[in-house]
Parts: structure tokens; sequence; C-alpha cells
């Protein structure tokens, strides 16, 4: 007798829950990833099993399983779980569940308080929590895809240790799935086909978010061909379950400045394959193109420079472009400029000049202009020796004046180094040459009042 195929939608299973809720692990021998935490002899795997958890802080991106990890900590320590939302909650709140842990604590139960987005609550609901956290009152474990250090407030970052959690591999993504198609609490029941290569596919699509891959493997089982025997995902269901995914990006948080870093590193080191790909993952998800132009512009002159002066008109051509026709059409400028300047000869020697010249200027605001530099538009002025000793450069014949222009607190300061790369090795030879001629001629006056 054949047995029948039992529908997704049996009601005497909890089909309805959601497949990640269903395969939420119970075990730190069932999570996924995190082996730099979690493995044998890792730190927050040691204070775990020695159960000395202490105040701490879950950084990571969405889906890599901060709630979860949370919820096994409570259970292997044998402490009351309470999950917090840091959307719906207050400070009376907090005071209330911050009673009721401290009441526990007196009778000899523990607490662990999960809060989830806790860069949401705002300083004084996060203030709330410094008591208890240092009297012991309760664990408290904090989420955040945010810098902590940005976002939570100093006195409770103090007490707490910061676990970094990082995306799931598609290595660790795929293993979850094959377990969601065999597990009971998954899709065990039901006999599932899918094609080779398509788990790895829909991993790569969930970007290192569990919780995508178990959402779109659900999508795609749901959506599949139920035959008499088998329930089959085709690679059209596939496509379509995946389709676009909008890139994860915010262009006010930490991960636009990560991104705009590894695009300015990758050219300042000559990567143009590295600089390339920055540029596009930046583009895709909606950056700005003119806020890329203008950092290539600044990047032409901080890193590029006299090197090759040529950068700095063509990153401005490249602004004008993206101006004049914006996005799509602007990212090939774009990826244009990057090229270019990845692959151009780099001296800093302008951007330090600059900020070495700014520490004495700020440092000696008040320093007199020497009086054969200044203007002398009036007869009392000119009395007063302005441009007296001034020397017209292009009246000379070398079209350079043994003439000081520095302050006498800063005139022997030296700003500008140039380097030997590109066009600046021509110009090193040239200030080079400046400096022997004035050199030579401040000897012969030295000789000159000696004598």
């Amino acid at each position: 007798m054949q047995m029948e195929q039992m529908s997704l939608f049996d009601s005497g299973r909890e089909a309805y829950r959601p497949l990640a809720s269903r395969l939420r692990p119970e075990t730190l021998e069932d999570f996924a990833g995190q082996k730099h935490l979690l493995g044998e002899g890792k730190i927050l795997r040691q204070l775990i099993d020695q159960d000395q958890v202490p105040s701490m802080i879950f950084w990571g991106p969405p889906g890599v399983g901060k709630t979860t990890l949370a919820m096994i900590i409570a259970h292997r320590t044998h402490a009351e779980f309470i999950n917090f939302s840091a959307v719906t909650s207050g400070i009376k709140e907090i005071k209330e569940v911050m009673a009721r842990s401290e009441a526990a604590r007196r009778s000899g139960q523990r607490t662990v308080v999960f809060v989830d987005e806790i860069h949401r609550f705002n300083k004084a609901q996060q203030d709330a929590f410094l008591p208890y956290v240092e009297k012991g009152s309760i664990i408290l474990i904090g989420a955040t895809t945010e810098n902590p250090s940005f976002e939570i407030n100093a006195a409770l970052l103090s007490r707490c240790k910061v676990f970094v959690l990082q995306a799931l591999t598609v290595e660790d993504l795929t293993g979850l799935l094959e377990r969601a198609l065999k597990s009971p609490e998954g899709f065990g029941y039901l006999p599932i086909r899918v094609e080779p290569g398509m788990l790895e596919k829909i991993a790569e699509f969930a970007n290192g978010d569990a919780r995508t891959a178990l959402n779109t493997l659900e999508m795609a089982v749901t959506n599949g061909e139920i035959g008499p025997e088998e329930t089959a995902v085709t690679w059209e269901i596939l496509s379509q379950c995946i389709g676009r995914r909008s890139l994860m990006y915010d262009k006010k948080g930490e991960e636009h400045y990560n991104l705009i870093s590894a695009l300015h590193k990758s050219m300042r080191n000559s990567d143009p394959d590295a600089a390339v790909y920055w540029l596009a993952r930046m583009l895709e998800a909606g950056e700005d193109p003119l806020y890329v132009a203008r950092r290539l512009v600044r990047f032409a002159s901080e890193d590029v420079g006299m090197a090759d002066s040529q950068a700095l008109p063509l990153t401005i051509a490249a602004y004008q472009a993206c101006h004049f026709l914006g996005m799509p059409e602007c990212n090939v400028h774009l990826s244009h400029a990057v090229i270019y300047l990845s692959m151009a000869p780099k001296t800093n020697s302008a951007y330090v000049a600059y900020e070495t010249a700014k520490e004495d200027a700020q440092r000696m605001l008040a320093e007199p202009v020497p009086l054969q530099i200044r203007n002398a538009p009036t007869s009392l002025m000119k009395e007063l020796h302005y441009g007296e000793d001034y020397i017209y450069a292009h009246d000379t014949e070398e079209k350079v004046a043994r003439m000081q222009c520095l302050p006498d607190g800063v005139k022997d300061r030296v700003y500008y180094h140039p380097g030997v790369q590109g066009a600046e090795a021509a110009v090193k030879e040239k200030l080079e040459a400046v400096k022997r001629w004035k050199a030579a001629e401040n000897q012969d006056r030295t000789g000159e009042r000696q004598q």
C-alpha cells in the first residue's frame, strides 16, 4: 500500500510556523557558524561551559543568530530568559523588569535580559540598565547591527564584553539548508527534490543571513511542483523566489564608511580589481554617485598629487559627468576614474605638507608676515617699510629670488618633501636645485661678513 504524501499544510504539524522559527537551534552543537567564538577552547565557549557568562554585546549583521545564541546561553546557565525589545519598550518597562530580576536574584535565580536592537535605546533608557548590571541583578545581552563604540553609552559598554558575530559563510548556510530538508522540524516529513547547486545558490543569495536563506528555501518549497511522490523545486521557481536582492547598505551607518574606506584603500594600494568591486558595491546599493565622485576628487590630491597632476582634472571631469548623466550611465565614468587613480603613481606629499603646516599655523597664529612680502598700497605702509626689499622673481635671470617668505618663527621649517614617483621626481630635482642655489648665495654673504 502506497503511503499518501503528507501535505505541507498538514494540520497535525507546526507547518504554519516559519521554517526559521521551527529550526531555531537549542544547543551550541546545532548552532551554525561563529566558530571563532564557540569553537573548542574559544573564549565565549569557555565562559558558557564554565557558567561564568558576563553581560555582553553581540555585534553583527542580521540573521547570524544573536537572539538564538542568547537563548542557548540562558538555557545552559539555567537562567530565566527575558526577551526585551528596544523598539517597543520604555524606561517604565525597563524598571519593572529590573525590579522582578532583582527579586529573583535574592531568591537565587539568575536572569538573562536580551535586548534586541539595543542601539535604538536612547541614553536615558540605556542608563536605566546600569545599576542592575553593576549589582549583577541581570546578565544583559544586547544585540546590535551598529558599531557599539558609537551607539552604546560608554558607561554601559565598559561593563559589557563585546563579541563580534560574523556573517555566515556559504558553507555554513548550505549545511543549514541541508538540515532543513532532512530535519523533522523542517521538511523532513516531506519528500523534496532540489537540483544540484540550488542550496549553494540560495546560500549565496542570503549573503550571510540564515533567516533569509531559510525563508527563501521555504518559499521555493511552498511553490514547488507537487507530484504523487515528491515536491520538486525547479530552477524557474527558485529564480522567481530569489529575484534581485537589495544589498545591505545604510548611507548613514557604519557600512557606508566601511565601503568608502575599502574603495579608498584599494586605490591607494594600486589594486584596480578591488577598487572597482567596492565601487560597484556602493553604486548598486544606491549610493549617490556624486558622493563617490567627491571622494575621488579628494583622493586625486591626497594620494596621487604631484606624482600625476592630471588625476585632479580627470576626477573633476568624472564628477561633472556624474552630474550631467546620473546613474546608471555615469557608472562607467566613475569606473574610469577609479582605475586611473588605482594605477597612477602615488605620493601623499601635498597632504603631509598641509597637515604639517597646519600644526604650525594653529600653534603660531600671530607670526607676522615678513615686511618684504607685505602689500604696500598706501604711502604710510611704504614709510613702515612694507614691501621694502621685495624682489620680483620674473625680473631675475633664474626666475627665483633669494628672499625669505616664511615668518622668522618658522623660517627653517620644511613642509613639502617631494617623492620620486611619477612626475614628482622632476619636481624634486628642481626643488633641490633651487635650494642649492639659495644656499650658495647665503654662504657667499656669510663669507663677505666674516671678511
